[in-house]
């Protein structure tokens, strides 16, 4: 019987979705030789339950690429194999192992990994697609697309560098876009050879390449040299005497300023890149449907807003800069003193005591001159339920009160979803509503949850229907509003929605749950506990 290296498919749905190696880049004639002993056949078992069907090809690191299927479960699968033993097949092996304590939909999911007497191979999730190298073939390709593709890489992205590790090989061979539109991140490496900011910067790097069908890192061209690593030939950015590339804008028409300003900066070694979590939110943000890019070509990105009733990007928190930005603040408020100095004086000459000299002021004790922000104090939740629009039986809506007694060891959970995270693919999600009772201003909204490794959004709505499956499609149609900016504390167990409308109230929200962490028999999510920090 083989012996596993890594999870078996007994323990995949704690594994959950994975980085994996392979897309199945076709071999050049530097690549290393495959096996012939003990070469593998269609219509194989593996394992008593890996049937090969067909071999797709060779890729340039020397790994043979085969659609499978498990006998057991009858779902397609990709088999990676290659010799056993040796710093490769080790390699391959580790990276399944540490890959599959990550869960993300935008990444490859793994469901064994196994070194037999003489080959050792991963069996991972078959993405019926092609990847983003063979996509753009015919020609860049349009913004948002782009924009949306670099958006789920750099999500990916985040949830890898949570863990502490790095994906290290991140390019457009690797990133997979399935054909109904999904977009995975395969082919992780565990050497240790490259770093989280070289992840975040290759985004930049799946960005241009988008945009312009041109690689720009000269450093790692996508050629023979780094075969190894499965990296074919892509051709090289444009660039002038001194060997700076040509932006984005310079190679093609129709680029919008602020997607190449952005492609720009994490390229530029100069500037220090944001956090894959803050740079996937940027993305996020100028992820719009094509039919909606106007706003952003009127206004720009978030981050280089300067409207100051806007909430202010992640991207300009986290440091990055743009000397048009610096201009437009100077300008902003040169005309703001413009216009205050024209209306003292119109004041002026409809109050001819305003001509008598300044009128006298009295000191202030130091500290007093502005008054004191508003402190933020924790809210009361008036009401709490469980939404769940795509069930029936509604098993799961009871003991939502658990959820604000403000015990943190005593919660609301879901049920235990086998197969998937994103409930088994039998729900969109599942949330929590919550009623403040009256419209408040909202600084944070702080989740406790069960386990690491689940994915939230948080909704605000004006709607307060009957709880009831009909009542609750009802709910979750109307609240499309996403408000707060999500970051996990260290330990990934508690979620903080932060960045809220300064301006705006709120009474009703929406904790929306979409992907559940591993758990014993499958996944499955415990809410501990939501508080609402406001005034």
């Amino acid at each position: 019987m083989p012996s596993s290296a890594g999870p078996s498919i007994d323990t995949i749905t704690e594994g959950g979705r994975v980085t994996q190696v392979g897309e199945g880049q076709e071999a050049d004639e530097s690549a290393p030789p495959v096996m012939t002993f003990g070469a593998p056949t269609a219509g194989e078992i593996l394992a008593e339950r890996y049937e090969l069907v067909e071999h797709i090809n060779n890729d340039s690191a020397g790994r043979l690429v085969w659609r499978g299927v498990d006998v057991i479960l009858r779902r397609p699968v990709a088999v990676v194999l290659r010799y056993p033993g040796g710093d490769s097949a080790t390699e391959m092996l580790q990276a399944a192992v540490a890959a599959s304590r990550v869960i993300h939909p935008n990444l490859v999911g793994v469901y064994d990994a196994i070194d037999e007497a003489d080959r050792a191979y991963v069996v991972r999730e078959w993405v019926d697609g092609q990847s983003l190298r063979d996509l753009a073939a015919d020609g860049p390709l349009d913004p948002a697309r782009a924009t949306a593709i670099g958006n789920a890489v750099a999500s990916a992205l985040a949830a890898v560098h949570a863990t502490g590790m790095v994906h290290g090989n991140v390019h457009p061979g690797t990133v997979m876009i399935s054909d109904e539109g999904r977009v995975v991140l395969a082919d992780a490496r565990t050497d240790g050879a490259d770093s989280q900011e070289n992840d975040i910067r290759a985004v930049g790097g799946v960005l241009y390449f988008a945009l312009t069908g041109y690689w720009p890192h000269a450093e790692a061209p996508l050629r023979g040299a780094t075969a190894g690593h499965g990296r074919a030939a892509i051709p090289d950015a444009v660039r002038d005497a001194g060997g700076a590339i040509a932006a984005p804008r310079q190679v093609r028409a129709g680029v919008p300023a602020y997607l190449d300003d952005l492609t720009m900066d994490l390229l530029d070694a100069e500037i220090a890149p944001p956090s894959s979590d803050v740079l996937a939110a940027e993305l996020a943000r100028l992820d719009v449907p094509a039919e909606e890019e106007h706003y952003l070509e009127n206004s720009g990105p978030l981050r280089f807003a300067a409207d100051t009733e806007e909430e202010p990007s992640p991207l300009a928190a986290a440091g990055g800069r743009k000397v048009a930005v610096g201009i437009a603040g100077l300008l902003a408020v040169a005309l703001v003193g413009l216009l205050i100095g024209i209306s003292a004086l119109g004041d002026r000459d409809k109050d001819p005591q305003a001509n008598q000299g300044p009128a006298p002021t009295a000191t202030a004790p130091a500290g007093d001159a502005t008054p004191a922000a508003a402190t933020a104090r924790k809210l009361t939740v008036k009401g709490v339920r469980i939404i769940d629009p795509d069930s029936r039986n509604r098993s799961e809506v009871g003991g939502a009160d658990k959820i604000i007694d403000g015990d943190e060891d005593k919660g609301w959970e879901t049920e235990t979803y086998r197969d998937r995270p994103n409930f088994g693919n039998l729900k969109k999600g599942m949330g929590v509503w919550l009623d403040l009772g009256e419209p408040h201003s909202v600084r944070s909204v702080q989740a406790v949850l069960s386990a690491t490794g689940a994915s939230a959004q948080l909704f605000a709505g004006t709607d307060n229907p009957p709880s009831s499956s009909s009542g609750d499609k009802q709910l979750v149609l109307n609240y499309k509003d996403p408000v707060g900016q999500p970051f996990e504390d260290h330990d990934g167990t508690t979620m903080t929605f932060n960045g809220f409308d300064a301006d705006k109230k709120y009474q009703y929200l929406l904790f929306w749950i979409t992907e559940l962490p591993p758990a014993e028999g499958g996944f499955k999510l415990g809410v501990q506990e939501i508080t609402v920090q406001g005034s």
